[in-house]
């Protein structure tokens, strides 16, 4: 299958790109290197240094000329969409629309979209199934909300299958404790250093935090299946990529400090504004409906993700 992988220089980009070419696709990357970093890059992958919000998109996808396009470029800080919220949203609204179009200009079968857990805002239950309420309590939270309708909009009167995928907290090897800021590469790249990681709040807080290599899983089973993803079941072409499993900010610390050898106690900061304090997405659907499940516990997951940092940190990248 060619796939096109938009953000294929970011981490879960670059997982993904290295799977589907050890699985002998062809695959083909745009990534605008804002986030992505150029040492992610497979050499055998082929690739174009473009913006998806560039008026040559639609050109350079038709290059490529995809079976497949999964679109994970995009703003996913939080707190940048809090300073520059009309950028978050060309990016991830915009940008969501302009990848469709250029896909189904193209010929394309199937776009896979990433969403996010912040689609959901402050949750009345737990865990949360699709069809639960979608409130974001900021700018990201919306604009992935607005990018799953856009998304929508541009492919359901076409012939194109598509889905987006609504991520709990990725993590492991590649993620950038300065990109996207995913806490468990915060807290390991200051566990490495020797310096004591701060938690906002209790730590009582709770997430669902999934492994990359099972969200990479997911995309996998998600091209391959011969299922139409955007009925979805009969709740719509949302699916939560999660694990069902809670666990706190003070249980992730824990588990790391116990890998880096660490034995003083984390330093206390105060709760930051409008943080979520539960937050785990029920997984059912997307096992139901093209027969993906999570398989790596955070214990694991710790242990693969926290020797990639210690490796990274003694090579001094």
């Amino acid at each position: 299958m060619r796939v096109l992988v938009t953000g294929g220089a970011g981490f879960i980009g670059s997982n993904l790109v290295q799977t589907l070419l050890a699985s002998e696709h062809e695959v083909g990357v745009i990534d605008d290197l804002s986030t992505g970093k150029p040492e992610n890059l497979h050499p055998a992958a082929w690739m174009r240094t473009l913006d998806i919000l560039d008026s040559g998109l639609t050109d350079v996808v038709a290059e490529f000329a995809p079976e497949a396009v999964v679109h994970l470029a995009a703003q996913s800080s939080v707190a940048a969409s809090l300073r520059d919220p009309e950028r978050d949203r060309a990016v991830n609204a915009d940008g969501t629309a302009a990848v469709a179009r250029a896909a189904r200009e193209a010929g394309a079968r199937r776009v896979l979209s990433a969403s996010s857990a912040a689609v959901y805002g402050q949750p009345d239950f737990v865990p949360l199934t699709e069809d639960a309420p979608t409130v974001p309590v900021n700018p990201y939270g919306r604009s992935k909300l607005e990018a799953e309708a856009r998304l929508i909009d541009e492919l359901s009167s076409s012939s194109i299958d598509y889905a987006s995928f609504r991520f709990s907290n990725v993590y492991g090897p590649r993620q950038d404790a300065q990109g996207e800021g995913g806490v468990v590469a915060i807290f390991s790249v200051l566990l490495w250093r020797g310096v004591r990681p701060t938690i906002d709040g209790s730590g009582e807080q709770t997430r669902d935090f999934i492994y990359v290599g099972d969200v990479v899983g997911a995309i996998v089973a998600a091209l391959a299946t011969p299922v139409t993803l955007s009925v979805g079941g009969g709740t719509g072409p949302a699916y939560n990529i999660s694990t069902g499993e809670e666990s706190s900010i003070n249980e992730l610390a824990g588990q790391l400090a116990s890998l880096a050898g660490f034995g003083d106690e984390f330093a206390r900061g105060p709760s930051r504004a409008s943080d979520i304090e539960r937050s785990v997405l029920d997984p059912t659907k997307a096992d139901r409906v093209f027969g993906w499940s999570w398989g790596v516990p955070l214990s694991r997951g710790l242990v693969h993700t926290w020797r990639w940092f210690s490796s990274r940190a003694l090579q001094g990248t």
